[in-house]
């Protein structure tokens, strides 16, 4: 099922190294490729969050839902993505 709705993304890359490339370049991989198969054009993104967690340095996720706190302790690489329509920080006039 193709979705046509406004889209905000959240990105989490756990890397097992410092990362070579750009945290950009790696967001737009990531959103071209979902194209197609979870909506018909990139252009419906209206938000990304995005951060990068290389091994060595400690974080913590205040209160992590059951498939970022997976993906937060799995062996890295890991990639989390969520896709969701909630844009309340849009005021639409």
């Amino acid at each position: 099922m193709i979705d046509k709705r406004a889209l905000a993304a959240t990105i989490y890359y756990f890397s097992p190294a410092p990362l070579e490339g750009d945290v950009d370049n790696i967001v737009k991989l990531i959103l071209g490729g979902m194209c197609e198969v979870l909506y018909p054009n990139d252009r419906l993104i209206e938000r990304v969050i995005v951060q990068k967690f290389e091994s060595g340095v400690s974080w913590r996720f205040p209160s992590p839902g059951t498939t970022l706190d997976a993906a937060s302790v799995t062996e890295p690489p890991a990639l989390y993505i969520r896709l969701d329509d909630d844009l309340r920080w849009r005021e639409v006039t």
